[in-house]
């Protein structure tokens, strides 16, 4: 097919079309949500918990955590746990948390491939390692943000943050793919300037949340690598 990029072994394609269009294909899928569900799973994981993705806040989503005997994230990014990657640094072991978001984790709550992993920059490497061994055709899916319109706003941190994974993954990669890597190396000297200076960072800092995105910029600190079992993401061990 025109779009599936099947000639090349990693693969990369924006957003829920470009999942469903790269997913079925590929042996491996990497959610790529930088700011912030892939940072915060990262964060959760690595302590031992598992983080169930949704794609809706609200009733649907207590209802759901309920079904599943899971905690609610809160829908206040400022208490309690939340979508905040700061919040979730004290996760207890074994906790199970339902994590609602529009993007990264409807992104993962829609995947419908045998291996689907979490990435972002803190964990980079080691998804990318994981990902070549778990397979040879690998599809990095960056997740966008929503303008208020619904549509979908091809994001930086989420360009840098695929392009992250991609630089780090063995084989032949789509222009789509190198396009994302050559936009890491371009800004990986000073990851956190550019979080900081993009649309997105910008909004998390004004309303207050600039640790947030320190906790993003932080480049292959972890070793861990989330991947999706029984709808919940699980980590490696390797935080």
């Amino acid at each position: 097919m025109t779009f599936d990029q099947a000639e090349f072994q990693v693969r990369c394609e924006w957003g829920l079309a470009g999942l469903r269009e790269l997913g079925a294909a590929a042996d491996v899928v990497v959610i790529v949500d930088v700011l912030s569900f892939t940072t915060a799973i990262d964060i959760a994981t690595a302590r031992g918990a598992v983080v169930f993705p949704y794609p809706l806040k609200g009733e649907a989503a207590a209802g759901y955590a309920g079904s599943i005997e899971a905690e609610l994230a809160s829908a206040d990014r400022g208490s309690g746990f939340s979508l905040s990657p700061a919040s979730l640094r004290d996760l207890p072991a074994g906790y199970r948390l339902v994590l609602p978001s529009p993007n990264g984790a409807a992104l993962s709550f829609a995947a419908d491939c045998p291996t689907v992993l979490a990435a972002c920059l803190r964990n980079a490497t080691a998804v990318a390692r994981a990902a070549s061994e778990l397979g040879t055709t690998i599809a990095v899916i960056p997740a966008g943000e929503m303008w208020l319109t619904g549509e979908l706003r091809p994001s930086f941190e989420d360009c840098i943050g695929a392009g992250a994974v991609i630089a780090a993954c063995p084989g032949s990669r789509s222009p789509e793919a190198e396009i994302a890597a050559a936009a890491f190396y371009r800004f990986r000297e000073d990851l956190l300037g550019a979080l900081r200076a993009s649309s997105s960072g910008k909004e998390l800092i004004e309303r207050g949340f600039g640790l947030d995105v320190e906790l993003a910029a932080e480049l292959d600190v972890s070793g861990n690598v989330p991947r999706l079992v029984n709808r919940g993401f699980v980590g490696s061990g390797g935080g």
